[in-house]
């Protein structure tokens, strides 16, 4: 697990819950109590803890050939990341050794789509995953997971599709089962870009959620009309309200957690919160600018949401610290129509 954050460290702690071998990769205070102490896992139905091997830097990996490497970084820290561990070594016995790009699947636990055309410069076999997975992770070794039943759902598919072989199938059969074990869901469709794409336009919301919260909703709903807009004219395929609907009555529900805060935000306002320096607003709404640019075509709204997330992360803004008429109105300086 890159990342044992809010998602990888669910994702981690959980499969070592139920009894999977996993590394978990962290750094900083987190990584330390990761090392020192284990993980704690808070849901609804209590807390539990589990202990694993952590890396602390990557240069403490060892990497064996029936690794699956799971990137759960901020889409923002992804290339930084993606470079450096396709390069590490993986051992094929005592007279072999190969690139791990080469050699190992990546899934990318990440929001948005833009990373996994970052990976292809440095993996060859690249899984994308569309996280479902309300986390937050703001306390050193200490998980708050608010799904129940089950903790996740995580559709995956290799990247493209088309390139799908049977390796590829082998391989996720075996993550959906260990994953099943920890329970996480994991559909396998055939494509899960459309999966990723509906996600990235729920995610549009995140910098609204940061900067004001809940009182700004309209805003994020013209974001979204507008990128749904982006989307369609750019040729790109999403999955359906129907589909996503029919899939979300059938999933888990968010729900209170014992013992954790009842106001807590998604992974912008946790980045916020964490005072970080860049916000993974550019992979979000700036991923609709970016796609509205390539079709010759204008997205106003995202491209004044963009901004100001990259403002708010510059001036070390607090989350939540702008008003809901302070920010319609700088959206609409924006461009906003």
């Amino acid at each position: 697990m890159i990342g044992a954050g809010a998602v990888g460290g669910m994702i981690g702690g959980r499969l070592a819950v139920a009894g999977r071998s996993t590394v978990w990769v962290a750094r900083g205070e987190h990584g330390r109590t990761l090392r020192d102490q284990g993980i704690t896992i808070l849901s609804a139905t209590g807390s539990e803890h589990a202990e694993s091997t952590v890396w602390l830097e990557p240069d403490e990996a060892e990497l064996r050939p029936d690794d699956v490497l799971v990137l759960a970084v901020k889409t923002q820290d992804a290339e930084e990341a993606l470079a450096t561990w396709a390069d590490l070594p993986v051992a094929f016995g005592v007279d072999r050794v190969a690139a791990a790009g080469e050699c190992l699947p990546i899934v990318l636990a990440t929001n948005g789509v833009a990373a996994e055309a970052m990976a292809m410069r440095y993996f060859q076999r690249v899984v994308g995953m569309c996280v479902w997975a309300p986390n937050v992770n703001l306390s050193p070794g200490v998980i708050v997971t608010r799904f129940a039943p089950d903790a996740a759902v995580l559709h995956c598919s290799r990247v493209p599709a088309s390139l799908t072989d049977d390796a590829d199938r082998e391989m996720l059969a075996v993550l959906r089962d260990d994953f099943r074990a920890a329970r996480m869901d994991v559909p396998l469709p055939d494509d899960v870009m459309p999966w990723k794409c509906r996600k990235l336009l729920s995610n549009l919301g995140n910098v609204v959620d940061a900067l004001v919260g809940p009182d700004a909703d309209d805003v994020a709903n013209l974001a979204r009309v507008e990128a749904t807009a982006v989307l369609r004219e750019a040729g790109i395929a999403v999955v359906d309200d129907a589909t996503e609907s029919a899939a979300r009555r059938a999933g888990p529900r968010v729900v209170p957690v014992p013992g954790a805060p009842e106001e807590l935000g998604g992974s912008t306002w946790q980045s916020l919160t964490k005072g970080r320096d860049r916000l993974e607003t550019d992979y979000l709404n700036g991923e609709i600018v970016a796609i509205a640019h390539a079709a010759g075509l204008e997205a106003p709204v995202n491209s004044a949401l963009a901004r100001l997330g990259r403002r708010a992360a510059a001036e070390g803004a607090q989350p939540r610290s702008m008003t809901a008429d302070a920010l319609r109105a700088a959206v609409r300086i924006g461009g906003m129509r």
